[in-house]
């Protein structure tokens, strides 16, 4: 068994050490240890330290798969047990290892009841989001894609807010009308290698030879792409998030954001953009419009929230649009900046979710007009909060800046060759709107700081609110570090990514060029026969 299987079973070997743990049958559950929380934790802790030779081990100097594991499963169906690691899933493997442990940790006191089962069901979540980073079968990824909306399921149903059942059942409905349609896509694209390549077969590598026309790229592009789109989640299939996040007990909102919504991201430039080229290329002003829109749209309504938890819930969806801006941008500049902001992104929401679960423990609020002056009350929380914050506006040295000035740079650098090469200045125009996201960013969060934690401490409840507990810094302090250490020295997380992207890149110029060179052809013709037909 390869090291990568042994990260993905760890967390299911502690489901099963948990199912023989008994639950506490006394109703006084804030007196007890939590005993399912701590094995939780352990387990988690026990997969990150099996993922950290995957790190230290990858070698950025090969494009390739690598750590990759082949075995025979039901092989005259194509299923084989197909996994491995490229600069592409290197950074979101490694942080969905490095923030289950504080996702787990933050729970010990928020949860009180049915404890066994809502840590049989973070363990389980884990395993699931693990396997779909590192599937290489695409039946495979749909297994492990389909199984991370179980958890999910239950953690915001059980455990989620006053309206969890509404919240639960609408991010089911949109998530699960996006997964059917790309099944549908999968087994036509399995029954295309049977035809053009004589092998029924889910493997991508097999999948990225098959000759796909364009119509049919079109619509494969789009039944994959409504599931990505939907996971992101892009204007217009966003408005599962605000509820789900405002429903979901704080680790839920923590996965959900730092790991779970990166997997449309990540589906895009693993399977979307490789599987139909041509027609991503053709779609790439439709998406980055989309994007656009999702950046000023998800900005604006943040601006206008009185919850805290649904301002960085619409935050999450301005944020992720820079991600697609800069996944379909189509360069390496903007694609290393894009997967580099998943993580920025998964390091500083994550974060903010947290901190919003700290202070609602202790006041059960969540409006901002409850608070204000608070901090001279939890000066500690209240710093975190602020490094925090800055690294969402993508204050320079922070984690956010680089992400989003790598994104901004590869697109308007994008936009500039197609202006060029079309004088369409359509892509130009978006990409000034998209910088407007940055200020309208800056806007809501720091008038955020300001109502919160600023001014007169009138409310008397405010004064018995408590600084950061040594757990809660044990959770806070490894976000604390990591958006300095990101802003200030991003080069070797840059480094394993590098090759890959460049190589990826590559691929689609050769499409794109190809392309080029067809439609000047064309227009070529066109030119001649009404030249001869004068």
């Amino acid at each position: 068994m390869g090291i990568i299987s042994q990260v993905l079973l760890i967390p299911a070997l502690g489901i099963l050490v948990l199912l023989f743990i008994p639950e506490s049958k006394t109703d006084d559950t804030r007196k007890k240890s939590p005993i399912h929380g701590w094995i939780a934790f352990l387990f988690s802790l026990i997969a990150l330290g099996f993922s950290l030779p995957v790190y230290f081990q990858f070698d950025a100097t090969q494009a390739g798969y690598q750590f990759f594991e082949n075995l025979s499963w039901i092989p005259q169906f194509g299923l084989f047990y197909n996994v491995g690691i490229d600069g592409i899933s290197i950074l979101l493997f490694m942080l969905t290892t490095c923030m289950m442990p504080f996702a787990i940790l933050s729970s010990f006191t928020a949860i009180q009841n049915r404890r066994k089962e809502y840590y049989i069901w973070l363990l389980f979540l884990e395993s699931s989001m693990l396997g779909a980073f590192v599937a290489l079968n695409l039946f495979l990824f749909y297994i492990f894609w389909e199984l991370m909306l179980i958890p999910m399921f239950f953690l915001i149903g059980i455990w989620g807010g006053v309206n969890r059942l509404y919240a639960t059942i609408k991010f089911v409905l949109f998530t699960v009308v996006g997964s059917l349609m790309m099944l549908a896509g999968i087994i036509y694209l399995a029954i295309l290698a049977r035809e053009q390549l004589g092998t029924f077969s889910f493997d991508y590598q097999v999948l990225f030879q098959l000759k796909i026309p364009l119509p049919a790229q079109l619509y494969l592009f789009g039944a994959f792409g409504l599931a990505f789109a939907i996971k992101v989640p892009m204007f217009p299939f966003h408005t599962w998030l605000p509820d789900a996040h405002v429903e979901a007990p704080t680790a839920g909102s923590v996965i959900l954001a730092g790991i779970l919504l990166k997997m449309g991201g990540y589906g895009f430039i693993r399977l979307g953009i490789p599987l139909f080229q041509e027609a991503a290329i053709q779609l790439v002003p439709v998406l980055q419009t989309l994007a656009v829109i999702g950046i000023v749209y998800g900005a604006c309504l943040a601006l206008v929230q009185q919850d805290i938890k649904k301002l960085v819930a619409y935050s999450s969806i301005s944020h992720l649009g820079y991600v697609m801006l800069g996944l379909f941008a189509l360069n390496e500049i903007a694609i290393q900046g894009a997967i580099l902001q998943m993580v920025n992104h998964g390091v500083s929401t994550g974060a903010l979710f947290l901190l919003v679960g700290i202070i609602y423990e202790q006041r059960h609020t969540r409006e901002i007009s409850e608070y204000g002056g608070i901090a001279r009350q939890i000066p500690v929380f209240s710093t975190i909060f602020m490094i925090i914050t800055l690294s969402s506006v993508a204050l320079p040295g922070t984690n956010g800046f680089i992400g989003e000035f790598l994104i901004l740079l590869g697109s308007f650098k994008s936009a500039w060759s197609h202006f060029l090469l079309t004088d369409s200045y359509l892509r130009i125009i978006l990409m000034i709107l998209a910088t407007t996201g940055v200020i309208l960013g800056a806007f809501y969060m720091l008038w955020l700081i300001q109502r919160v934690f600023f001014g007169p401490l009138k409310n008397e409840k405010n004064k018995s609110l408590k600084d950061v507990t040594w757990r809660e810094g044990l959770v806070l302090m490894p976000f604390v570090i990591a958006v300095f250490w990101i802003g200030l020295y991003p080069r070797p997380l840059m480094n394993k990514v590098d090759l890959t992207v460049t190589e990826f890149v590559k691929k689609v110029q050769v499409v794109q060029e190809r392309l080029s060179s067809e439609k000047e052809v064309s227009n070529n013709l066109s030119e001649e026969k009404l030249i001869s037909g004068n």
